[in-house]
C-alpha cells in the first residue's frame, strides 16, 4: 500500500498516508457525530457533536498509528529494516524488509501492535471511570468511551489467528516453532486468514440482507480484503521457499547488451529493440549503469517526437535503479524489485554493470525451484 502523502519521520521510520484514510476518517467522524453522540447525549449543538466526533477520529488515528510504530520499532530492535509505515482504508501497515530470524522475533514484532492497543484501550477506559465516578458525564465521556472500546476491539481483531492480521503471525511463529518449517507456518497462517475472510463475507452479507445495515457491507468488504491478502501471503510463502539458498547471479542474463543515454529514441527503435528483441535495456557509461530503459517507457514517446528525444529523457533514472550484486540471496532482492516499476535489477559488480535480472529470469527460478523441491528423495539403498 503506498502512501499518498508523508507526514514525516517517527523513530528513524517514514510515516505516511493513503488517500483512502479519509474515507475511514469520514466514516467514523459522522457516524459518531450524526448518529452515537446525539443518542446518547442529546440536547448538545451540532457544533459540539461535530468537534467530539473530529477529536474522537483523530485520536483514534494516533493510536492506529502508535500500533504500527510499536511494529517498526521492535521489528528494528531484531535487525529488520523498515521500510515505512502507511495508513490507509483498513487501518496501517508497517512495511518490513525481510522476514523475522526466528519464531521468538515474529512472536515479539506480531505481539507489540495489539498490546500497544489493549494499554491504549485500558488507558482511556480508566479515564473514563475516573469521570464517571466524579459525575461527570457529557460528550468527554463519550468520546473516551469510544476510545477505550474501539481500541479493545481493535486488539482482540487483530489477535484473531488468521494472517495478515497480528494473530495470523502470531500463529505463524507458534506452527515455525512446533515443527520448524517456516514454509508451512505460512501457508497455514494464510490458510487460516482465508476461512476467517470467507466467514467475515458470509456473516456480512447475512447481516445486509437482514436489514441490518449497511454494515454488513462493510464486513464484507474485509472479509474480501482478508481473502486477497491471505492469498497473496500464501504465494509470496511458496515462492520464498522455491527460491532459497538461489543467488542473484544464478539466474541473471549476464552482459546484458546496453546503450547510451545520448541515444534518440528513433535510434533505440530502429538499431536496437529489433535486433536484440529484449524489452528492457541498461544505459551505461564507461561500464557504471546510469538508468533503465524499457518498451513501455519508449511507447510513451509520440511518434513525432522520437528523433528529438534521448533515451536519457525518457530512462528510469540511476538513483531509481535496483541494483543488486551476484552473491545477494534472490529472496532479498525480491521485495526491493517489487517496488520498482520496471520490475527489473541490475547487477553491479565494484560498481561496473555485469548483469540483468527480469521478471522472466525470476519466473524460470520459481519453476527450476518448485520442481526440485517436489522431487522425491532418492530411494535407500538396498
Amino acid at each position: 500500500m503506498r502512501a499518498s502523502f508523508r507526514l514525516g519521520r517517527i523513530a528513524g521510520v517514514p510515516v505516511g498516508v493513503n488517500w483512502s484514510v479519509l474515507v475511514i476518517f469520514a466514516l467514523i467522524a459522522w457516524g459518531l457525530a450524526a448518529n452515537q453522540f446525539p443518542r446518547s447525549y442529546p440536547d448538545r449543538s451540532p457544533v459540539a457533536y461535530t468537534l467530539a466526533g473530529l477529536a474522537a477520529a483523530v485520536v483514534f488515528f494516533v493510536g492506529l498509528l502508535a500500533h504500527e510504530v510499536s511494529h517498526a520499532i521492535v521489528a528494528k530492535r531484531n535487525g529488520l529494516d523498515v521500510g515505512g509505515i502507511t495508513l490507509w482504508l483498513f487501518g496501517g501497515v508497517a512495511e518490513l524488509k525481510g522476514e523475522p530470524r526466528d519464531p521468538g522475533a515474529e512472536l515479539r514484532i506480531s505481539g507489540i501492535g495489539p498490546l500497544v492497543s489493549l494499554l491504549l484501550g485500558a488507558f482511556f477506559g480508566v479515564i473514563a471511570a475516573l469521570l464517571a465516578l466524579a459525575g461527570q458525564g457529557g460528550l468527554l465521556l463519550g468520546v473516551l468511551a469510544w476510545l477505550a472500546g474501539i481500541n479493545v476491539l481493535l486488539a482482540v481483531f487483530n489477535v484473531l489467528p488468521a494472517a495478515p492480521l497480528d494473530g495470523g503471525r502470531l500463529l505463524r511463529a507458534a506452527v515455525w516453532r512446533a515443527t520448524g518449517d517456516r514454509t508451512r507456518a505460512s501457508v497455514v497462517a494464510a490458510r487460516a486468514g482465508w476461512v476467517l475472510g470467507a466467514l467475515l463475507i458470509g456473516l456480512g452479507l447475512w447481516q445486509f440482507l437482514s436489514g441490518v445495515g449497511f454494515g454488513g457491507l462493510w464486513l464484507a468488504l474485509i472479509g474480501w480484503f482478508l481473502i486477497g491478502a491471505a492469498g497473496m501471503e500464501e504465494r509470496q510463502a511458496r515462492t520464498g521457499s522455491a527460491l532459497r539458498g538461489i543467488r542473484v547471479g544464478d539466474v541473471m542474463t549476464p552482459q546484458p547488451q546496453t546503450a547510451s543515454a545520448e541515444m534518440t529514441v528513433a535510434d533505440f527503435v530502429d538499431h536496437y529493440l529489433f535486433a536484440y528483441r529484449h524489452s528492457a535495456l541498461p544505459l551505461t557509461e564507461e561500464g557504471r549503469p546510469t538508468g533503465l530503459v524499457t518498451l513501455d517507457r519508449v511507447r510513451g514517446v509520440p511518434a513525432d517526437r522520437r528523433a528529438s528525444t534521448r533515451l536519457a529523457e525518457v530512462a528510469c533514472r540511476a538513483d531509481q535503479l535496483v541494483l543488486a550484486e551476484p552473491g545477494e540471496e534472490l529472496n532479498d532482492l525480491l521485495p526491493r524489485l517489487s517496488e520498482c516499476a520496471d520490475g527489473r535489477a541490475l547487477v553491479v559488480t565494484d560498481g561496473r554493470l555485469v548483469g540483468i535480472v527480469s521478471p522472466s529470469d525470476i519466473s524460470r527460478a520459481v519453476q527450476r525451484g518448485t520442481l526440485r523441491t517436489n522431487q522425491p528423495a532418492p530411494a535407500a539403498p538396498r
